[in-house]
C-alpha cells in the first residue's frame, strides 16, 4: 500500500524513485504514474511511466493530496503503482497528517492491490513508531 521514502536531503530519495519507476515498467503488468511538482525529470522516466505535474491541481493541505490520490486511482484500473516525488515542495505534511494519509488510503476500495511511494523530507530515526512499517529509508552509499 503506501510507503513514506525517507531519508536525509541529498541522499538520492528522488533517483530511487525513478529507478524503480523505470524498472517497475519494464517488468509489471500494470501502469505506473510519477507524480512531481516540476518537470525535472521528464528525460529521466521511461516514456511508458505516466508522468503527471501536480502543480496544475492546487494541492494545499492533506485532505487535497489525499483526494488527489484517489483520483489518480480511479482514473485508470490498470493503475499498478504511484511514485511521489516532492510533494513537500507545496504541501507541509506533519507526522499525524502522514498517519492521516494511511489510515484514508487503507479504507479506500482497492487501494491495497496498488502501490504507493511518497519521498518525503524525514528520517527514520524522526519518524512515528506508528508508520515505521511503512517506511523505507534511503541512505548515502
Amino acid at each position: 500500500m503506501i510507503k513514506y521514502i525517507l531519508g536525509a536531503k541529498g541522499v538520492g530519495k528522488t533517483k530511487w524513485l525513478i529507478d524503480n519507476a523505470n524498472e517497475d515498467i519494464k517488468s509489471g503488468n500494470g501502469n505506473i504514474a510519477f507524480v512531481e511538482f516540476d518537470d525535472d525529470h521528464i528525460f529521466s522516466l521511461d516514456y511508458n511511466v505516466r508522468l503527471i505535474n501536480a502543480d496544475n491541481y492546487r494541492l494545499n493541505d492533506k485532505e487535497s493530496f489525499y483526494g488527489f490520490i484517489c483520483g489518480l486511482m480511479a482514473m485508470d484500473y490498470d493503475l499498478e503503482k504511484i511514485y511521489i516525488d516532492g510533494i513537500y515542495k507545496i504541501v507541509k505534511l506533519r507526522p499525524e497528517d502522514l498517519e492521516f494519509l494511511k489510515n484514508k488510503l487503507e479504507k479506500v476500495e482497492g487501494a491495497s492491490t496498488k502501490e504507493i511511494y511518497v519521498n518525503i523530507d524525514y528520517i527514520l530515526s524522526e519518524f512515528p513508531d506508528s508508520l515505521k512499517n511503512n517506511a523505507i529509508e534511503i541512505t548515502a552509499e
